[in-house]
């Protein structure tokens, strides 16, 4: 796959339909995008192939699921130079879904869900504050998440 394939419009159309719903047949996305069903495969194979697309993904209602406590946690690290080890350590713990290198006050940012109060005291003691290199964190417990959504493209 050439890395100097340009995204165009089309593209963007086919992204922007495609991130409100995954399993929208290509032969629907191809009809609002005015393309043959082909076209839409082809676009997505170079996209995938050039890293733009990164599979799909389930929309889970975590709480449905009994995951009643979604929390975000701010991690200082001993050093910086120690990320990539607690990168590793980190992605073991199964009830982390999200990890993000930041800047600003925290060295890491952390997404977690939980099934309550207890199960989220336990990850936090039994698995976060045992990871080497953490210095400490702080916790965040969402009470509702208002907005989820992707970038609309090509509009």
């Amino acid at each position: 796959m050439s890395k100097n394939y340009d995204i165009d419009n089309v593209d963007l159309k086919i992204l922007s339909l495609l991130t409100e719903d995954a399993k929208t047949p290509y032969t629907e996305v191809a009809k609002k995008v005015f393309v043959s069903g082909g076209t839409v495969h082809v676009r997505m194979r170079k996209m995938e192939e050039m890293g733009i697309v990164k599979g799909t993904t389930l929309n889970i209602d975590y709480a449905m699921m009994g995951y009643d406590i979604t929390a975000f946690l701010g991690i200082y690290l001993e050093r910086s130079s120690l990320y990539d080890s607690v990168l590793e350590q980190l992605k073991k713990i199964p009830e982390i879904v999200r990890i993000h290198y930041t800047t600003g006050n925290y060295n890491m940012f952390l997404k977690l869900h939980c099934r309550d109060t207890r199960h989220l005291k336990d990850t936090l003691h039994d698995k976060l504050q045992k990871v080497e290199g953490i210095e400490r964190t702080e916790t965040i417990i969402s009470l509702e998440e208002s907005l989820s959504r992707h970038i609309k493209f090509g509009e």
